[in-house]
């Protein structure tokens, strides 16, 4: 006979004892398993022949365990319980969202949410969470990540979401109280400063440099999450770097102005990535959002 997986006594039997073993009694356990007491009995006794030791002592008022019986009990019990854990965890990972992807403030807040209203209109069966953060956080645990940066050499599931540009904004109040006509009028101005943890991102002084000023910039406001350097803008404090592709909204509401026509294209760009172990479900989201852009 082959020799069963973790040479282990048939499983009915297994459940039946301790069962049993827990009830101390074969109705109740028959009851609990939804079988005839005789089936209890029947399944025990197999399995008192297979270990070849009595594991239960019976008598006229009913059944208890031996000392043997006793131990196999504790040792079951440990075994479903874990199996309990694995099972209920499964459970709960399966009402959390089918599809993660990890995204910082600034893409989840400007271009991402956005869009996943947008995805749910069709596909309104498949949840998404949203992983944010802003600091430089492996991936690996999510289905999909989104990062502004260097195409990595082995990319795998990795392709450019957008290559974006770069201008100066404001608000239309603060555009109407500083105009100006060239770069070095805009140098003068309060800026805000978004200040990334990342590499990658243009600043002020990079930005002037593309367009052939080398001059003194104006630093006036300093903030590390781009959100909110694009409200400080939004309440009149200064200009702001608007990259077009994640202030399309403001601008095309009209919250925020080009200060100049001049663009930068940036030298990086953003990515989505796709986790090898990601589902049908992750990489269905994957080429909706490569298709939406």
């Amino acid at each position: 006979m082959a020799k069963r997986p973790y040479d282990l006594p048939p499983m009915n039997s297994l459940v039946a004892f301790e069962a049993a073993a827990r009830h101390v009694g074969f109705k109740a356990a028959a009851r609990e398993l939804n079988v005839t007491p005789a089936a209890i009995s029947h399944q025990v006794k197999a399995l008192e022949a297979e270990l070849r030791c009595p594991l239960f002592r019976r008598h006229h008022r009913g059944v208890e365990l031996t000392e043997t019986g006793a131990y196999l009990l504790v040792a079951l019990q440990r075994g479903f319980e874990a199996m309990g854990d694995a099972v209920d965890q499964l459970r709960q990972r399966s009402h959390r969202a089918s599809v993660t992807i990890r995204v910082t403030t600034a893409v989840s807040s400007l271009w991402l949410t956005p869009k996943l209203a947008q995805f749910w209109k069709s596909h309104g069966d498949i949840s998404v969470a949203q992983i944010v953060s802003d600091t430089e956080q492996s991936a690996e645990d999510c289905d999909l990540s989104i990062h502004y940066g260097i195409k990595p050499r082995e990319s795998g599931h990795c392709s450019t979401l957008f290559h974006d540009r770069i201008m100066a904004l404001g608000s239309p109040r603060f555009a109407e109280l500083h105009p100006v006509k060239q770069a070095a009028d805009l140098a003068k101005l309060p800026l805000i400063h978004f200040e990334s943890a990342g590499a990658g991102w243009t600043d002020w002084t990079g930005w002037f440099r593309n367009l052939g000023y080398a001059g003194p910039v104006k630093h006036s406001h300093s903030v590390n999450n781009y959100v909110i350097a694009l409200q400080a803008a939004r309440d009149d404090m200064g200009a702001v770097l608007g990259w077009v592709g994640l202030t399309e909204t403001y601008l095309e509401s009209g919250e925020l102005v080009p200060l100049l026509p001049d663009r930068v294209e940036t030298v990086e760009n953003f990515y989505i990535s796709l986790a090898p172990h990601a589902s049908q479900r992750a990489r269905l989201v994957y080429d909706w959002l490569l298709s939406a852009t």
